[in-house]
């Protein structure tokens, strides 16, 4: 584990490098292929063989120099590769490479990073050179053979390159957009049950000064208390956003999503407000995952909170029902029935199915049992003890 480790973490940090420092890469893919084009003038020659000297070294270097700008403008490298080379052949008579490195790379590279029509020109002028440079080499259908195979090879892995990328930052996108659908209705519910209920507690509190002073300022305190509830949730949230950029002071520190545990206090403080709401926990209870309490939770907030905005209801009921494999979490009022749509488009109800069905649930709305009020259903599927605490 300790080498994989090892090999994983400089696997890791050469992709950060090339991503934030290509030319750094490039200069070092171009001195790699240099050192394995000086290989054949370092050994010894064998007699008879054409000698290595300075001129033929400096022409076989010339030949690299242009890799430095492969990503900037590899139609130009290749053709200064291919130039360079023609050169070589032509002007000295040096020792000859095992492989023709600079248009291999040179190949790569067009494949993976240049639209469709420069990689067919591309194509075109390769069709001409590589039999053009085995007939100024070798003349022999065999070194013919492994040229195109090779060259076609490093084409095939360019493409197979540019469709990972291209895979990658799908996928990169989608876990975006995920990442922003997720805080949308995290934002949504926090900051729509926070509102309601200083609405309520606001509207309540002129009436309350006039009759019972006493109760004013419990109103006012409930106010104070919700917003400081609220500006904490966002600090939360909005500190884990600011986590990973390094010009950013300290984020929040990350704490774990209000859960079952933290539904009596969300329960008092909707009460506070008005709303008659009575809690029920039926079967075995047992521990449920961090997420799947969350989930509950904000399922309940924001169905209490369209209760306060839309029902003008006396009465509340939450029920939390623990059955064989599954957690059924029940917000039945005795208000006006069915909520209203809101042309500003309102993202409660959609937010709960969206949230039960991310840990492969269900969520139905609809009027209550007996046809009075307002009901919401959400069942989750929820491990056994031993599952849960993993």
């Amino acid at each position: 584990m300790g080498i994989r480790g090892e090999l994983r973490g400089w696997w890791e940090r050469g992709r950060v490098l090339a991503v934030t420092h290509p030319l750094v890469v490039d200069i070092g893919v171009a001195l790699l292929v240099q050192g394995a084009m000086s290989m054949p003038f370092l050994v010894p020659r064998a007699a008879g063989a054409p000698p290595a000297t300075w001129a033929a070294y400096g022409l076989s270097t010339l030949t690299v120099v242009p890799l430095v700008w492969r990503r900037r403008a590899p139609l130009a490298v290749l053709f200064a590769v291919l130039a360079a080379n023609a050169l070589y052949r032509l002007t000295v008579d040096g020792p000859g490479q095992p492989l023709p490195y600079t248009g291999l790379i040179v190949t790569y590279t067009i494949a993976a990073l240049t639209p469709p029509l420069r990689r067919l020109l591309a194509g075109l002028v390769l069709l001409v050179a590589v039999p053009v440079g085995v007939w100024l080499n070798t003349r022999s259908a065999r070194e013919l053979t492994f040229s195109l195979f090779v060259f076609a090879a490093a084409y095939v892995f360019g493409r197979l390159t540019d469709a990972r990328q291209r895979a990658h930052r799908v996928e990169a996108e989608q876990a975006a957009a995920r990442e922003r659908a997720r805080i949308a209705r995290e934002m949504h519910d926090v900051l729509s049950h926070a509102v309601s209920l200083m609405i309520v507690q606001a509207e309540a509190g002129p009436v309350a000064v006039r009759a019972a002073p006493e109760r004013a300022e419990a109103a006012f305190d409930a106010i104070s208390a919700t917003g400081r509830d609220a500006m904490a949730q966002l600090r939360d949230m909005l500190g884990v956003l600011r986590d990973g950029d390094e010009k950013s002071p300290p984020a929040a520190p990350r704490e774990p999503q209000p859960g079952l545990a933290a539904l009596p206090g969300l329960l008092d403080r909707v009460r506070g407000s008005g709303l008659d709401v009575t809690y029920q926990v039926v079967g075995d209870v047992r521990p449920v995952p961090e997420g799947v309490g969350a989930t509950v939770f904000r399922v309940v907030q924001e169905a209490l909170t369209n209760t306060l905005r839309h029902a003008e209801a006396r009465t509340a009921q939450v029920r939390l029902a623990y059955g064989e494999g599954e957690l059924e979490v029940g917000v039945t009022d005795d208000g006006q029935g069915p909520r209203p749509v809101s042309r500003r488009g309102g993202h409660g109800l959609t937010g709960m199915r969206e949230r039960a069905a991310a840990h492969g649930g269900s969520a139905d709305t609809g009027p209550g049992a007996d046809g009075r009020g307002f009901a919401v259903r959400v069942r989750i599927p929820v491990p056994d003890a031993a599952g849960a605490g993993r």
